[in-house]
């Protein structure tokens, strides 16, 4: 089939396709090195996983008690603290955001740096050509209200999150684990009108210690002994709830937000899990609204401070954990983690837990904090190299984020937010110098230069 189309007369050094977690500080960071460049994002808000899936707060990731993911995501968290969208615990935690708020800060950033941004904008297909040693991609067309257009960069970065342009452009992809089934994906929602501090004071009592009614963490999973057990069992008994909404409960308090708590919940049934299939998506946000009905009544009728709490939010986008993942230049395997690899082109420091949320019933968690291997030591990490985000047989494009080039377990450490801001500033650099001074073949931006442009900026590498 010939796709009709339009060309756009403006060209850009880089185009990033997806404006989420990874593709909006690609974005900004590609803006602030001097190239010009658009982010091409399908809803109308930067910020992805973090906001449009309302995933808050964002994981720890340290390393002797020190934040890992650091440059960018500074300055995020910084600019969130400012606004009164994030907060920093009693523990030294500053990972506490407020999504809405979010979509406020990156925006500002990208739009301050110079870039541009496309909403309501879908990508549809890369137009190839061939080059000396790979072939490069020449334009992208993209659809939106205006029809059909080639838009025409000189580098691309994939941050859709799933390696939507990577796969239309021919990069050969791994999905899911040995079985082809992927991570459980989760619509979140939050319940508003809640007092939070007769809620704080019934989990304190209940046995889950709580920080205070502005820090709230509670949870519920079957059999891990978790104190909320016998309220869903109960809720079960009753047809309140299914058995399957205890699969996995959790609820934050959210800084900015007071009287409203986001919940990392429900899983979406186990036969949708690929976040890649159009049809399991829809599926998937259908299945999780009348979950969410069901815990919303959970709430109201067995947790005190929820009797009169209504639903605030309901997560546009649904939380896929995993979807694609590029065959790159490097994968990273669980082996690198456990034995915490070093690389000599390393853009990223790890340390969060290998973590599979599974749909497989009675399959083992693989998140456990302890163990023999290197990686379980206080002050141990990993580090991801730049040629995970580089996808083999393409001159010109950057794959940052969840579909970084990594095994199935290896992909559920890597996948955090903060992960994909430091993979995305790091690929957002490079592109830009890429377009600047090598034609834009990424394999040509020199690692060391790169890196202490990372660290100059502030970051781990």
């Amino acid at each position: 089939m010939t796709l009709s189309y339009s060309t756009h007369t403006q060209t850009w050094d880089v185009i990033v396709a997806g404006g989420g977690t990874a593709g909006a500080i690609a974005g900004i960071a590609a803006a602030r090195a001097g190239a010009r460049v658009l982010v091409i994002e399908a809803l109308g808000s930067l910020g992805g996983t973090g906001t449009n899936a309302w995933v808050t707060p964002l994981m720890r990731n340290v390393s002797a008690g020190e934040n890992l993911n650091r440059g960018l995501t500074d300055e995020l968290k910084a600019r969130m603290l400012a606004r009164g969208d994030g907060a920093v615990d009693p523990g030294g935690n500053d990972n506490w955001f407020n999504p809405e708020g979010m979509k406020f800060v990156l925006e500002g950033m990208l739009l301050e740096a110079g870039g541009e941004v496309l909403y309501h904008t879908h990508i549809v297909q890369p137009l190839l050509a061939d080059g000396e040693k790979a072939r490069q991609i020449e334009s992208l067309v993209i659809h939106n209200k205006g029809g059909l257009q080639a838009l025409s960069a000189d580098v691309f970065i994939d941050a859709t999150g799933d390696a939507d342009l990577a796969t239309r452009a021919g990069v050969p992809f791994h999905a899911g684990d040995e079985d082809g089934i992927h991570q459980a994906m989760s619509l979140r929602f939050t319940l508003a009108g809640v007092d939070t501090e007769r809620l704080c004071a019934f989990l304190n009592s209940n046995g889950q210690g709580q920080t205070g009614k502005n820090f709230m963490h509670f949870w519920m999973v079957w059999g891990k002994n978790g104190t909320l057990e016998p309220l869903f069992r109960g809720a079960v008994a009753e047809g309140v709830l299914l058995e399957r909404d205890g699969d996995y409960f959790q609820g934050f308090s959210i800084p900015g937000r007071p009287g409203e708590i986001s919940f990392n919940c429900p899983r979406i049934r186990a036969e949708l899990h690929d976040g890649a299939d159009p049809w399991q998506l829809s599926a998937a946000q259908v299945d999780g609204r009348k979950a969410i009905d069901r815990l919303t009544a959970f709430c109201r009728a067995y947790l005190p401070g929820c009797e009169t709490a209504f639903i605030g939010v309901v997560a546009p986008m649904v939380g896929v954990r995993e979807s694609r993942r590029i065959v790159g230049e490097y994968t990273l395997t669980l082996a690198d983690i456990l034995d915490c690899a070093r690389f000599p082109d390393s853009i990223c420091r790890n340390h969060y837990p290998v973590d599979i949320h599974s749909v497989k019933g009675g399959a083992k968690l693989l998140h456990e904090r302890d163990g023999t291997a290197p990686y379980f030591a206080k002050d141990a990490y990993h580090e991801i190299p730049f040629r995970a985000i580089v996808p083999v047989g393409i001159s010109n494009l950057l794959v940052p984020g969840r579909a970084a080039s990594s095994s199935f377990e290896a992909q559920s450490a890597i996948r955090v937010q903060q992960n994909c801001h430091s993979m995305g500033e790091a690929a957002g650099i490079a592109a830009a110098w890429a377009a600047r001074e090598h034609g834009g073949r990424v394999r040509d931006v020199e690692i060391n230069a790169l890196q202490t442009e990372l660290k100059r900026l502030g970051g781990n590498v």
